[in-house]
């Protein structure tokens, strides 16, 4: 079994983050922050990884923490339930249409952190919901997860549609890279011998 449980606990948050890799992307996420719950169901349900999320956080002061952290330590989760990542397909990409919106995703398991991110959200909030909190998000789960991320919005002025297109897209992504490709069973997807 592909599974993961990594806890993190710092002044400022105490996250909780089981995954199954092999899942069918059941989910049950609670961070105390609503639209952030509602895209990490997304992320669980269209990549069909297992999740549960549990986070308690400092929502007196700001989102930015709780959502931060919680992309740290589900970041950790992938690497750890990866294991030696032999076998897996490794790259994944996808372009997800939600009404006005077009947003693409590609994606290297690379062990190489990058984010581009060409998804800016037009409006600064999505209910209370700070927009840039989404890339501040996927920056967290790049560098933890170790993982060169590009996302790119083609068209799209709706901002809750941009960020959960942007999840969706992300999630079908890394449903692609962490599958197990039966013709590279147990051989590492790389030449250099290292992931």
């Amino acid at each position: 079994m592909r599974t993961a449980t990594i806890t993190r606990k710092t002044a400022e948050t105490e996250i909780s983050v089981e995954i199954n890799l092999d899942g069918t992307g059941n989910y049950d996420n609670q961070t105390g922050v609503g639209f952030f719950d509602h895209m990490l169901d997304q992320l669980a349900r269209h990549s069909l990884i297992d999740m549960v999320i549990r986070a308690k956080g400092d929502l007196h002061i700001d989102d930015h923490h709780t959502v931060e952290d919680t992309g740290i330590a589900l970041g950790q989760a992938l690497v750890k339930a990866l294991g030696d990542k032999k076998g897996i397909r490794r790259y994944g990409h996808f372009a997800l249409a939600m009404d006005d919106t077009q947003v693409q995703c590609a994606l290297d398991l690379s062990a190489r952190p990058y984010l581009v991110w060409n998804c800016d959200m037009p409006t600064p909030k999505i209910g209370t919901f700070d927009t840039e909190l989404v890339r501040e998000f996927f920056q967290a789960l790049s560098t933890n997860g170790g993982i060169t991320l590009h996302i790119d919005r083609v068209h799209g002025f709706n901002s809750h549609h941009i960020a959960e297109a942007a999840f969706k897209s992300v999630a079908r992504a890394l449903r692609m890279a962490v599958e197990v490709d039966p013709r590279t069973a147990g051989i590492l997807p790389s030449t250099k011998g290292a992931l």
